[in-house]
């Protein structure tokens, strides 16, 4: 079900064809129907999402001019705080936890008179590329429900692409938003580190992790990326920028002389051969449409992955530490202090956040530190170095943005280390702090959604938007939908 793009629902609204309840009941009404085949939400806030409604239509009634996002169904991914809204993180050890304050983002989301719909399935803690990592439930891939929709912002995506919402929030620490976007056929944009504020976000790796949005269209993430973006003086990694109006940047034609660089590294062993050809083919419309293409070669992109699962583990050891059963969440009743930590810990973390809380931990103590949590730091900046020479020579960088389409349910669940490099091509983006977008390109000979990774440099989300936007005006690829 298409429930139409941000601009043409505001339209809607301005012309009283429909009313903000009429937009938020359809929309509540279609996830009642395909939610228990989606599995997208863990919860749906109905009550406060007709009130929101409610609140835009009597604006309209009184003949007072609306934003663009008032009355506009969004998805928040259930790791951002929401003052007096679960926020489970899709663990047990959070499973009741009802957030005192409200994340920067959400926010600023409900200042514009957005309509929260509900909070989307996640890998626990955002640590996963498959959504099968959560305790309550496993996300369908809406193309296909016997598959997934990649990770770990899988009910995000799975959302949009089901027409559960209009658009939708995700957190990206190594590609959380850009291979579930591919895998599920929707657009996902990590903005540059520090763009969108991270307070409020329950933290995974802190020097990795950002907030952005899913769509249908480049369109409608620019219009979301506007109203997120901006310095948050309580966040103290919030870049101080001016923050311009990024839908100007959406031109239906690309610039003459925009330079596209081919990852060269990225098309090499491991890569399906229909995604690659998908990937060439639509490289070869940029080059049609004007575009300047050149090989470039990331000779350290390849060692992204190891060096990212030293990092992300080593933050994440440090931030779930606080899961203490003293404070909030989870509590496991125990005669000695060191035997409730132990036992609601071992109790309400799942296998895959232990793992990497194991891994980290390792790597952080005394003895291992230099061996490899200090290298792994020297191989992000040598990765940072190779971005840096490849933008003296071209305005966007452009990949596939997963090796391979969705793949069926629990069959990579045996085996950690080929889910890892799902996220292959997108976690160099995250360890060099740079921006990137996901744009659907095509589909595989099963009829599943194929996606496409433009990267940027840093704060050059206008370039990004520009060339995303003008290949989706030359394509049809972001009109079609999955038949649930």
């Amino acid at each position: 079900m298409y429930q139409g793009s941000i601009k043409e629902l505001h339209q809607q609204l301005v012309n009283k064809e429909r009313s903000a309840v009429e937009i938020a009941q359809e929309v509540l009404e279609h996830i009642e129907t395909v939610e228990p085949k989606v599995k997208a939400f863990i919860s749906v806030t109905e009550e406060s999402a007709l009130a929101s409604a409610k609140k835009v239509d009597a604006k309209i009634a009184a003949g007072e001019s609306i934003g663009m996002l008032e009355g506009i169904p969004l998805g928040i991914k259930d790791n951002m705080c929401t003052k007096g809204i679960k926020t489970t993180c899709a663990s047990q050890i959070l499973a009741n936890f009802v957030p005192p304050y409200e994340s920067t983002v959400t926010q600023k989301l409900k200042d514009a008179g957005v309509v929260v719909v509900g909070k989307t399935n996640l890998d626990e803690f955002a640590m996963g590329g498959s959504t099968e990592n959560s305790s309550f439930k496993t996300t369908a891939n809406p193309w296909d429900l016997t598959r997934v929709p990649g990770g770990s912002s899988g009910g995000s995506a799975a959302a949009v692409a089901a027409g559960e919402c209009v658009v939708s929030l995700g957190s990206d620490t190594g590609g959380s938003i850009r291979q579930p976007a591919s895998l599920c056929g929707v657009v996902g944009l990590k903005p540059t580190y520090g763009l969108v504020s991270r307070f409020g976000l329950v933290a995974f790796g802190s020097s990795l992790d950002q907030i952005g949005p899913f769509s249908r269209t480049v369109g409608d993430s620019a219009i979301l990326l506007n109203a997120i973006a901006g310095h948050d003086q309580i966040d103290s990694t919030s870049l101080k920028v001016d923050i311009p109006d990024y839908t100007q940047y959406l031109q239906p034609e690309l610039k003459k002389g925009v330079k596209v660089g081919i990852i060269t590294e990225t098309f090499g062993d491991g890569l399906d051969p229909e995604v690659a050809e998908t990937v060439k083919k639509a490289i070869a419309q940029l080059e049609s449409m004007g575009a300047e293409i050149k090989e470039i070669s990331c000779p350290r992109f390849r060692y992204g992955v190891p060096a990212y699962y030293i990092i992300a583990p080593s933050e994440a050891s440090a931030n779930l530490a606080r899961y203490d059963a003293v404070r909030y969440g989870m509590r496991q009743e125990s005669d000695n202090l060191l035997e409730m930590y132990t036992n609601t810990r071992a109790s309400g973390f799942g296998a895959e956040v232990k793992r990497r809380i194991m891994i980290g931990t390792y790597v952080l103590s005394a003895g291992y530190y230099d061996a490899y949590y200090l290298k792994a730091q020297k191989v992000r900046t040598l990765i940072k170095q190779d971005f840096d020479r490849a933008f003296e020579d071209v305005d966007v960088l452009v990949s596939p943005t997963a090796p391979t389409t969705a793949f069926k349910a629990g069959d990579k669940n045996a085996d950690p280390l080929s889910m890892y490099l799902l996220d292959l091509m997108t976690i160099p983006a995250n360890l060099a702090g740079l921006p990137g977008i996901s744009i659907p390109c095509g589909f595989d000979g099963a009829g599943l959604p194929i996606g496409m990774q433009l990267i940027g440099n840093v704060l050059r989300e206008d370039v990004l938007f520009h060339v995303a936007h003008a290949y989706e005006q030359a394509t049809e690829w972001h009109k079609k939908q999955p038949q649930i």
